[in-house]
């Protein structure tokens, strides 16, 4: 029943309201003394010890001159580290586009053909043919090259470097001609293989393979 349906309501029996409540809990919070709500004081850190100010004072005035230095000689510095950066990208540019240009020209005063051993040859294209045979043709042309690289470099070891490229050894002018247009030819799909991510087919196999036949199944001893 309701007051309006004549029945009288004792408006003093209402709950308190919400903010008379939080009022009287706050009060109740603040004065609970375990609860910390005064500054605390933080106890001064210690100072470092002598050494190790002492040793930075000293490496602050170790390297004052060289920071003074740089700061002094940026002006010009920045320009030499920008022909340095330019002249690494050309010279890498270079190497990879157009090897033959650093290809060394050390004169040679016997110009005798080489090939490898047969042996050597024969059993590297029964290996590599093996694995034409079961369709690795990538695999197999790779073999042909590293091989063949490995060959060159046992032989001459003063014109093949740790940095040496197929490119640079197809270029490489001590390299008898045959070697140089078997090497490009192989690098070539090689190179198709590894970076432009093309798988190479049969004939792929069958040029590098003629190529590093022709060259290398000749009737001649590895000469020095």
């Amino acid at each position: 029943m309701t007051a309006a349906q004549g029945i009288p309501v004792d408006y003093n029996d209402a709950p308190p309201a919400p903010g008379d409540s939080f009022a009287e809990a706050w009060e109740d919070v603040r004065s609970d003394e375990s609860i910390q709500f005064a500054e605390v004081e933080m106890p001064e850190a210690e100072p470092p010890p002598d050494w190790l100010t002492d040793f930075m004072e000293w490496l602050g005035s170790a390297f004052l001159p060289v920071t003074n230095f740089l700061v002094g000689a940026w002006p010009v510095l920045k320009w030499v580290l920008l022909a340095l950066a330019i002249a690494g990208a050309l010279y890498a540019l270079i190497r990879i586009l157009a090897p033959d240009l650093l290809a060394r020209r050390r004169r040679v005063t016997s110009e005798g053909e080489w090939v490898p051993e047969q042996s050597e040859a024969l059993a590297l294209l029964e290996e590599a043919d093996r694995l034409a045979a079961e369709g690795k043709y990538d695999a197999a042309t790779h073999l042909l090259l590293k091989r063949s690289v490995g060959q060159i470099a046992a032989a001459r070891p003063e014109i093949v470097e740790p940095s040496s490229t197929a490119r640079e050894l197809s270029a490489e002018p001590r390299i008898p001609e045959k070697a140089r247009t078997a090497f490009g030819i192989i690098a070539t799909r090689v190179e198709r293989s590894l970076f432009a991510l093309s798988a190479l087919n049969r004939e792929d196999w069958q040029v590098a393979r003629d190529a590093y036949a022709e060259f290398a199944l000749q009737q001649r001893a590895l000469a020095g």
